[in-house]
């Protein structure tokens, strides 16, 4: 599948056991960092973490991207199949909640090898897929077996906006159909006796500067196309950082007012599940330092 790629929704065709894909990714996994990770929303990382792997390169471009250093700038190294699956089994033996793959749309197809070599080896804790939504069904199908929990980014209803800020078309479309094909595979979420998600869909929303708008625009088509049981993720933690400290638009962080705007139709369209972060001031402090293993 990697000699002709269509894993995307870019479906480039590149052959990336020879030269790297339109997302700079080659045959070869690439990971940033691995870590125990406690700021995931509550149902996701619980009391002992989430067990977090960020992988390398992306295929989109976000000119705010607070990972920019490894999605855009490739920073990170490269594993083999197996040793991805052996760091699964590390995470699971630190007592986290999950394994939590983050970014890995490039990987889907080696993830795949390396969660039945884990399983095999004795991995049993949730797998969950952390992606900015811009995905292909038809990869996502392949994906129905190995995860328990998807965590898609929903980012822009308008064209315009997916295309200036991130490089990339039909966001929306290609997006919403990938969230609803991920509903299909997991459903309706389900929680243990701790509150900690075992299965199911979680649907993440960042709010950006000058866009309430597409943000009130994102949140009702959830309430009228998704179950009302789906868990809803709002984000405030925005600051600017990569190209974006240079944009007009982007360089600054959302005021009061935008938040409160959003928020107050959060409310107004009574969702049943979700989250919605508090207006911060340190942001930069979350993002990791990409050292390997923390």
């Amino acid at each position: 599948m990697l000699e002709k790629c269509t894993i995307c929704p870019h479906k480039c065709g590149i052959d990336r056991t020879k030269t790297a894909g339109r997302c700079k990714a080659t045959d070869k996994i690439k990971i940033a960092l691995y870590s125990v990770h406690k700021f995931e929303e509550p149902c996701i990382s619980g009391e002992n973490g989430s067990g977090t792997i960020f992988f390398s390169n992306c295929n989109m471009n976000c000119i705010y991207c607070q990972n920019y250093e490894i999605s855009q700038q490739g920073k990170g190294r490269e594993i083999s199949i197996e040793e991805l699956a052996n760091i699964m089994i590390k995470q699971q033996e630190k007592g986290v909640e999950n394994i939590n793959l983050v970014t890995p749309t490039s990987y889907a197809i080696q993830i795949i090898e390396a969660i039945k070599i884990a399983k095999e080896k004795g991995l049993k804790i949730p797998i969950v897929y952390n992606t900015n939504g811009y995905e292909n069904v038809e990869t996502l199908k392949l994906l129905e077996e190995f995860v328990d929990i998807y965590l898609p980014d929903l980012k822009y209803v308008d064209n315009t906006l997916s295309k200036k800020y991130s490089k990339v078309d039909n966001y929306f479309e290609i997006a919403t159909k990938a969230i609803k094909e991920m509903y299909r595979q997991v459903g309706q979420p389900i929680l243990n006796e701790n509150g900690i998600m075992q299965k199911g869909l979680m649907i993440r929303h960042l709010i950006l500067p000058n866009q309430v708008e597409n943000s009130k625009q994102i949140l009702k088509w959830i309430k009228e196309n998704m179950d009302c049981h789906v868990f809803v993720s709002i984000m405030a933690q925005y600051f600017p950082t990569y190209k974006a400290k240079e944009n007009n638009e982007l360089n600054r962080k959302l005021t009061q007012k935008e938040y409160e705007e959003v928020e107050n139709y959060l409310y107004d369209l009574e969702l049943e599940n979700g989250y919605i972060q508090e207006l911060g001031e340190h942001e930069e402090e979350y993002v990791p330092k990409w050292e390997g293993e923390a």
